[in-house]
């Protein structure tokens, strides 16, 4: 199992010339590959602000991700909010705590182009 943050889903599903090589291998090889729920949210915030473009609404882009093969949807659920507030990390993004909880609790990679995530969590993939 490999868990994408939001902007290599973003990356993964609709530019993938913005992913490196090392990130394009490890998405492709791993047949199981998860996302957090909370990249919904975050995606949905992004585009309510205007710092991301869809080519298509919110709704429909998700939708469509549930439609990706080997791609599952996590919920956020009581283990991931106990494991996001355990975290020895000052950082305060509530969206980038929750998809390291997520990577931690299995011990899985993460791919992520956030420095200061790939600084913190020695799993992440970049």
């Amino acid at each position: 199992m490999i868990v994408l943050d939001t902007n290599a889903l973003v990356f993964w599903t609709l530019d993938r010339d913005k992913l490196t090589h090392a990130a394009m291998t490890a998405i492709e090889e791993e047949e199981h590959r998860v996302i957090s729920s909370i990249s919904i949210w975050e995606i949905g915030l992004k585009v309510k602000r205007e710092t991301l473009v869809l080519p298509l609404p919110v709704s429909d882009y998700v939708e469509r991700l549930k439609r990706v093969e080997g791609l599952r949807i996590l919920p956020v659920d009581d283990r991931t909010w106990l494991r996001n507030v355990e975290l020895d990390w000052s950082h305060r993004d509530p969206a980038d705590r929750t998809i390291v909880a997520t990577a931690m609790l299995d011990s899985s990679p993460l791919v992520t182009s956030d420095a200061t995530i790939r600084s913190f969590y020695q799993r992440a993939i970049w």
